[in-house]
């Protein structure tokens, strides 16, 4: 089955548009305030360590780049990289998917709101 000698699957895809280990270098510490907040929110320590901190940052990350890098798998057949194909990949983690939707509408209304102060501010601006 597999062709690896330890046993163990092997992480390389053929094909895949994942980058290697060394192709890219990332900047730590990018979301280190961000994640603190997070994770106080969540009932962490007010400052916690910064080494937690980075472990989380590197988990977050890995996490997302994972995402990414299936998503554009999926959409390679297509060519073009949409939502869609996002929530394709959560569609079995329903908590995730209906928050994902949720953030997605909120979004649509916000855009929608937003066009609609506009239009209301530049009928302000040419009746005067």
């Amino acid at each position: 089955m597999n062709s690896n000698p330890a046993g163990a699957p092997s992480k390389a895809r053929v094909g895949s548009s994942q980058p290697s280990e060394t192709s890219f270098k990332r900047k730590r510490g990018v979301f280190q305030k961000d994640l603190q907040h997070m994770m106080y929110g969540f009932g962490d320590d007010p400052n916690p360590l910064p080494e937690t901190v980075a472990l989380v940052e590197d988990i977050v990350v890995e996490y997302v780049t994972d995402m990414v890098h299936k998503a554009q798998d999926i959409a390679s057949k297509r060519g073009k990289l949409l939502t869609e194909d996002f929530l394709f990949l959560i569609r079995k983690d329903l908590p995730k998917l209906n928050r994902c939707t949720e953030l997605l509408s909120m979004n649509e209304e916000l855009k929608q709101a937003r066009k609609a102060f506009d239009v209301d501010e530049e009928k302000l601006a040419s009746g005067e």
